[in-house]
């Protein structure tokens, strides 16, 4: 067992916490891909040997970490793949580690049902159960030529791979490869349009500021507010041109808040989230004679230089855009 799948047992609307939590994990494998909102698998084939655990034990260590430094407890499943500690996964609790080694993969797969396997539709479970192919079981006991003749060649031959336990999957890091999000929440239920203002402008600024240091661009940018009585309005928008540039999330976060109308609501918290990540290399930007903003993107190069070289507090995100 050398894959951990990870759910991290977070609170509703808490996954800008997720990032920390995954630095958690990667204080003991560099090797982690995450699965937003709230999961990641972990692979730790180089920390068994560095550590002289196995996975299952370093998972122990895992939860108790999650609970002592952030609050959070995690179910954990252990196997040989990505796809078999995803499985796993299900069976587990908070607090339990749910392991499948290597000689128990066979008698863990054969009674679970068809659609348990991961890739396998609702269309395709029912094409399958039709001819009495309703568990994994029978499924890699069928001949591969009538799996084929049923859901095509390439999907029949990795149905009966699967199905038999053969895991080809890999852990494939990638951080802040799909989203980053950052949560600014108040001390008490706040009313004042103002302080919203501010709460989106550092999130925003912190958001930019994430992206540039790992040369990502957003294409897409999620606003959510939660109320006092925990409801929640989520809006999303898509950018203009995909950007890191913390001036552009700003201008958007605040039409996006703009247009709820909050007539004096009860903020309790407010989120954004950036998402369609890609190469900031493959970006384009649109050329502007506004002085204003070539003076913003010249600040945040030195900004950013001064993080690199002082660490991520030497300019305080958000305090760069108006």
């Amino acid at each position: 067992m050398t894959i951990l799948c990870v759910r991290f047992q977070l609170p509703p609307a808490h996954e800008a916490a997720l990032p920390g939590l995954l630095g958690l994990l990667e204080d003991f494998t560099p090797v982690v891909e995450a699965l937003p909102p709230d999961g990641a698998l972990a692979d730790l084939r180089g920390a068994e040997r560095y550590f002289g655990r196995d996975a299952v034990e370093l998972a122990s260590v895992i939860r108790v970490r999650a609970l002592a430094h952030h609050g959070v407890d995690c179910a954990i499943g252990a196997g040989p793949g990505p796809m078999l500690a995803r499985m796993a996964l299900r069976d587990a609790r908070p607090g339990v580690t749910r392991a499948v080694t290597e000689g128990e993969v066979a008698d863990f797969l054969a009674g679970k049902p068809v659609a348990a396997l991961p890739g396998v539709g609702t269309a395709t479970a029912r094409t399958l159960c039709e001819y009495g192919l309703d568990t994994l079981g029978r499924v890699a006991a069928a001949p591969l030529s009538t799996l084929q003749r049923l859901v095509g060649a390439k999907a029949g031959r990795e149905l009966h791979e699967k199905a038999g336990g053969v895991d080809r999957g890999r852990v494939v890091p990638n951080a802040v490869s799909r989203s980053l999000a950052t949560e600014r929440p108040f001390d008490r239920d706040e009313l004042d349009p103002d302080r919203h203002r501010r709460a989106l402008l550092a999130a925003a600024g912190e958001l930019g500021a994430r992206l540039r240091a790992v040369d990502k661009v957003c294409g897409t940018l999620t606003l959510t507010v939660r109320y006092a009585d925990r409801s929640s309005t989520t809006r999303t928008r898509t950018l203009k041109e995909p950007t890191a540039h913390s001036a552009a999330l700003t201008r958007t976060a605040y039409e996006m808040y703009e247009a709820l109308g909050l007539q004096r609501a009860r903020v309790r918290a407010i989120a954004l989230r950036a998402e369609a990540l890609g190469p900031a290399e493959q970006a384009s930007h649109q050329l502007t004679f506004d002085p204003v903003d070539e003076k913003l993107r010249r600040i945040e190069e030195v900004a950013d230089r001064a993080r690199a070289k002082f660490g991520p507090h030497a300019v305080m995100p958000g305090t760069l855009a108006a």
